[in-house]
């Protein structure tokens, strides 16, 4: 009998696969994680109730004059603070973005990487087949011809 057609044994010769979370984490700076973590706060429901019923009270302490009026209608002093806050604040959130889109990238990118490694092993895998498939099939004519064999001495 021949040697058999069977392709080298596959040896995985890569590294472990990242966690993008893990390596975005270990990129960040304190000014990153201030930024993120102001993101989180002003997006969410709690912020804006929180925020709502605060100008509600200042609104109404002004208007009602139960503490003297700070911030006499139309509540200027109100919309500088606001200004303010929103000119801080927006920045803070689109670095926040900007990094989620930097995570976006490395996660595609790793992605990219997984895909190849995929690839690079359902190719042994289908070249391994083939070689199995050739040595079936040799097999299988082998068999024919010693069943052949055996009918025509009987």
């Amino acid at each position: 009998m021949r040697q058999s057609p069977f392709p080298p044994h596959y040896r995985h010769e890569h590294g472990p696969i990242k966690n993008v979370n893990e390596v975005i984490k270990e990129r960040l700076t304190i000014g990153q994680k201030a930024a993120d973590w102001i993101a989180a706060k002003v997006g969410s429901w709690h912020f804006i109730i929180g925020q709502s019923l605060l100008l509600t009270l200042w609104a109404l302490l002004n208007v009602t004059a139960w503490v003297r009026h700070w911030d006499p209608y139309p509540f200027i002093l109100m919309n500088l603070v606001l200004s303010l806050q929103a000119a801080y604040t927006a920045p803070m959130i689109m670095m926040s973005q900007n990094r989620k889109a930097e995570h976006d990238r490395i996660e595609a990118h790793i992605d990219y990487e997984v895909n190849l490694k995929a690839e690079t092993e359902i190719q042994v895998i289908l070249e391994n087949l083939e070689a199995q498939n050739m040595v079936i099939a040799e097999i299988h004519k082998m068999l024919e011809e010693l069943r052949s064999g055996r009918e025509g001495k009987a």
